[in-house]
This record gives structure tokens, sequence and C-alpha cells, in this order.
């Protein structure tokens, strides 16, 4: 079964950045496609980016420009580089697969603000 370790939250003023990073317990990164969603309280936890194993890069329009994915295959490790954070970005923030697993990690807490 594979397993999903969030890193790297915490609080950071807007238009700080941070790098979330997800180490996966498996080499599934040349199979899978990877994703990162994130959860704001009181709403639905949606896709933030995702990686393929091949082809393009996805990013919702609310981070296009601002965030990137990217993965290390080595590694089995993915991350997720913030810039330009905003207080709309506070969410507790996930990786898994795309379409994501059943089950999900306990996320790493992303708190925008001054």
């Amino acid at each position: 079964q594979v397993q999903f370790v969030e890193s790297g939250g915490g609080l950071v003023q807007p238009g700080g950045s941070l790098r979330l990073s997800c180490a996966a317990s498996g080499s599934i990164f040349s199979i899978y496609a990877l994703g990162w969603y994130r959860q704001a309280p009181g709403k639905q936890r949606e896709l933030v980016a995702r990686i393929p194993s091949f082809g393009s890069t996805y990013y919702a329009d609310s981070v296009k420009g601002r965030f990137t994915i990217s993965g290390d295959n080595a590694k089995n490790t993915v991350y997720l580089q913030m810039s330009s954070l905003k207080p709309e970005d506070t969410a507790v923030y996930y990786c898994n697969l795309h379409p994501p697993l059943g089950y999900w990690g306990q996320g790493t807490q992303v708190i925008v603000s001054s």
C-alpha cells in the first residue's frame, strides 16, 4: 500500500514562499500521475497541481504562475514550490495519486496570515 508523508507547511506572511515535500513509500513516479491537493476550512478538497508520468503539468487557475510542482524519481518525492502566497491559500495540503487513492496522509498545514 502506497503511503504519503507530507511536510514543509507552516505560517507565512502574504507574499511569502514555502516548499512542500511529499515522500512516497514506493517507486511510483514513473508510473502514475501525482497531485497536490488542498482543503481549506469548510471547503471541499481540491486539486492544486498535477505532475504526470509523462506529458505536461496542470495547475488550478487560482495558483497558476505562483506554484510549481516537481518530482524527484530517485527520492520518490514530489515538491510544491509556492510563491506569492495569499491568505486564500491557507489550507491543509495533501499529496496523492491522480486520480487519488481512497485514503489520504495527514497533510501539512499552510497558514498565510500577517
